[in-house]
């Protein structure tokens, strides 16, 4: 475990012990699985393909389906253009997709390969059958970050597929930013029950969370169509949650197609909830019907009945910049006072937005970007919290340190309720409410004597 982890901070510019982020790749992979037929293609070796593979397929519990250039030592010196084009015309041949989503690694960034240039002579020498799609993004590991790799793919269907027929129609674009599929279901939920018609894109939902109905499907029916992504561009609005994954796309499409965006925070929580289906009740001229009000006041009353037990606790809390900030102001309106904040995606931009939102709860917060797991613990060993919150990897600095601990982000390996049940909206605030309440219950119960062992909280 971590108990030789020192209470000691040195500087370090050049290491990072346990980075709270992954590759670019992988981000790009599981964009492209949230469009229907599309086919995710690694252009690089079949190592890094196979990795990015297992991780989403572990998190998921779902088998995770896409292709590699499968680069040797030939392609590496000579360029990956003969093995894209031999992998193209199997890809069609044999699995059948509507669409290539072809992302770069590492290696062939290095080599430089010209993406469109080979999908160019592709199309001309007949390997791309006419009707089908080929499009890429630039996704290399050695910057960035599995977000910044998501938000390229998604503007990356822009790019190639949004049109404007200059007819502009009564529809919302949404998108979701990385989110878990239950996430993506919820947010269609809140959509659909305020009355507005909607594209969202991508969509993992009914991809990643399939049901098991005994026959095997490579493209199940979830998903963005390519009709769909091309209807974008006549959309009147576009609503983008997540700033770091979703902008890119959102003024791409702007100067693309002239489509309004309004960038908003993940709708974690009360306060992120509301704005977002303000945004929704704006941009498409309707009013929020009762049944939701409903539902935010159910999050309201369980915030309120379990305030005694948050009321200043302290959080260390890490993970994607997008969903620590949610999860941030999430934690500050139930009032819990977050101590340390860490992702491991740089932005300095996104460290001067954490301490405002601290500022009136603790003035003190700790915010590093482009950091790691090692620091947050370090950190915790001369600065005690109450409670810690993010991925799978942080389960060794919670036992290390005796801590409760909330799972959130990517990636979780060690859980399944994630892809099931959403955090998104009022239904996943309340879930947030148990997450948090039962860590310090089941804390409670494991540590006190026996004469102090409450049956009822």
């Amino acid at each position: 475990m971590l108990e030789g982890t020192t209470a000691e901070i040195r500087e370090r510019k050049a290491l990072r012990i346990n980075p709270a982020k992954t590759c670019q790749p992988i981000g790009a992979m599981y964009a492209a699985l949230g469009i229907h037929k599309c086919m995710p293609h690694s252009h690089g070796s079949q190592g890094c393909c196979a990795y990015h593979r297992s991780h989403l397929t572990r998190h998921h519990k779902e088998p995770i389906v896409a292709t590699t250039s499968s680069f040797t030592e030939g392609a590496s010196v000579f360029g990956g253009l003969a093995n894209l084009k031999t992998a193209l015309e199997n890809i069609f041949t044999i699995y059948e997709p509507d669409i290539v989503s072809v992302h770069t690694t590492c290696l062939s960034e290095v080599i430089g390969d010209d993406i469109p240039m080979i999908i160019k002579k592709s199309e001309e020498s007949g390997i791309i059958p006419e009707g089908k799609l080929v499009i890429h993004a630039n996704t290399p590991s050695f910057v960035g970050s599995h977000v910044t790799g998501f938000s390229a793919q998604c503007a990356a269907f822009v790019d190639y597929l949004a049109e404007s027929t200059g007819a502009k129609k009564n529809v919302i674009n949404l998108f979701p930013g990385w989110v878990e599929p239950a996430d993506m279901r919820e947010i269609k939920r809140l959509a659909e029950m305020l009355g507005v018609e909607y594209i969202m894109a991508p969509d993992t939902s009914d991809v990643l969370d399939s049901a098991l109905e005994g026959e095997y499907q490579m493209y199940p029916d979830g998903g963005t169509t390519i009709p769909q992504l091309k209807a974008m561009g006549d959309s009147m609005a576009t609503l983008a949650l997540g700033p770091m994954a979703s902008t890119l796309a959102a003024d791409k499409l702007k100067k693309k197609c002239g489509v309004e965006n309004k960038v908003l925070e993940l709708p974690i929580g009360i306060g992120g909830t509301d704005a977002f289906v303000n945004a929704m009740r704006i941009a498409g001229d309707v009013t929020v019907p009762r049944e939701l009000e409903k539902e935010r006041g159910r999050l309201v009353d369980m915030v309120s009945d379990m305030s005694q037990y948050l009321h200043r606790k302290k959080v260390a809390i890490f993970g994607d910049p997008d969903h620590v900030t949610a999860m941030v102001k999430f934690l500050v309106e139930v009032g819990m006072e977050p101590a340390i904040v860490v992702t491991g995606t740089k932005g300095k931009k996104w460290v001067a937005k954490i301490k405002e939102i601290c500022s009136e709860v603790n003035p003190d917060v700790e915010v590093a970007a482009f950091s790691d797991i090692h620091y947050l613990h370090q950190w915790i060993k001369g600065n005690p919290v109450d409670l810690l919150m993010g991925n799978t990897y942080g389960k060794y600095v919670a036992k290390s340190e005796k801590l409760p601990f909330v799972r959130f982000g990517f990636p979780i390996l060690d859980r399944v309720g994630h892809r099931a049940f959403p955090l998104i909206g009022y239904t996943g605030g309340m879930r947030l409410i148990e997450k948090i309440t039962d860590a310090f219950f089941d804390k409670r119960d494991r540590e006190d004597a026996d004469e102090d062992i409450e049956l009822v909280l």
